[in-house]
């Protein structure tokens, strides 16, 4: 039996602001690209249009990727973690995933931990 969206969407677990957050993941080669914000309007969009949609904390206002640059998010899956409350979304890319250009928003800086060792 096919689920509504409101049936699949009834697990998500939204902060005190209404947003859940969402890691985008490449499909294929599972690289982390980046992380959005969505809100239950969001991610009805991603899960009916095929597209990823976020809600902007910052301009207060829709947006979905690549619309005005070009670099488009496809979705290929969406899933809920076990608490409910991060969205894991596999995507085609298309072009860079961050607003500078990057192919990936983790390309910045590495913190340079200490690497522990299983033993």
């Amino acid at each position: 039996m096919t689920r509504s969206i409101e049936e699949r969407m009834s697990r998500v677990v939204y902060n005190a602001d209404g947003l859940v957050p969402a890691i985008v993941q490449q499909h294929d080669t599972r690289e982390v690209l980046m992380l959005g914000w969505m809100d239950a309007e969001a991610l009805h969009r991603t899960l009916t249009e095929g597209r990823v949609t976020f809600w902007s904390r910052s301009r207060q206002e829709y947006w979905r990727k690549g619309d005005t640059s070009g670099h488009a998010q496809f979705v290929k899956g969406v899933r809920l973690d076990c608490d409910g409350d991060t969205l894991l979304v596999s995507v085609e890319q298309v072009g860079a995933a961050c607003h500078t250009g990057d192919r990936t928003c983790f390309d910045a800086d590495d913190l340079d931990p200490v690497v522990g060792a299983f033993s």
